[in-house]
């Protein structure tokens, strides 16, 4: 068992069970493939979109993210925002709309009006599948944070980096942007603490629902 101490927050302790990680292995792998498969029609669909608005830019959007045990990797997405976004964030960190150690801002002019829509039906976020079957990512488990971001966690914090981190989580189920960071990192922690196999189908029927409802995300 693993936890990491913090005077002033509660931890939580690192579960190790190898019934369920590689049964977790096996429904992301087989989820992954799946997914990569049946969605190759619209993956075609949405990079044609994305060149024909910005054809300067890339399809993929590549970017490092931090992982189990604060391993970092590269985490891929559908372009949804102008080529030069990360240049731009430093004139928008003053607009930021959740607190914490998180950047998120509902009219973000970076984005574009195809990134608009993936974002908003959460398609951008389906190129992780190749995460997922990697081993970078999870089906579900925290999201996984930008090393600035890491870079403001105390020890309460890093605990959401003990799992591999997910595409999808009890976070986004929950509220999503509506939620503070602290209130994302509680969840993330009381995933850790609770999962298991029939928690983490529980999640993923959970996300497809929402997927339905679109008011979450941006």
């Amino acid at each position: 068992m693993q936890t990491i101490a913090n005077s002033n927050q509660p931890t939580v302790a690192k579960k190790e069970d190898r019934f369920y990680e590689s049964t977790k292995r096996l429904i992301d792998i087989a989820g992954a493939l799946a997914g990569l498969i049946l969605l190759l029609p619209l993956f075609i669909i949405i990079a044609i979109l994305i060149k024909k608005e910005d054809s300067k830019g890339p399809v993929f959007f590549k970017q490092i993210r931090v992982g189990k045990n604060e391993k970092e990797f590269h985490m891929f997405k559908f372009r949804s925002m102008v080529n030069d976004a990360e240049e731009k964030l430093l004139e928008l960190l003053q607009f930021n709309e959740i607190e914490g150690a998180m950047f998120k801002m509902k009219e973000d002019p970076r984005i574009t009006k195809i990134g608009k829509f993936i974002r908003k039906t959460s398609i951008d976020e389906l190129p992780q599948l190749w995460n997922v079957l990697k081993g970078d990512m999870s089906l579900v488990g925290p999201r996984p944070p930008l090393p600035r971001e890491v870079a403001e966690y105390n020890n309460y914090h890093k605990q959401r980096l003990l799992v591999t981190p997910g595409c999808t989580g009890l976070w986004q189920v929950s509220g999503r942007n509506h939620m503070t960071f602290e209130e994302m990192v509680k969840l993330d922690i009381q995933y850790i603490s609770e999962r298991s196999v029939f928690f983490d189908i529980k999640i993923i029927f959970k996300t497809i629902r929402v997927l339905f409802g679109t008011d979450n995300a941006y």
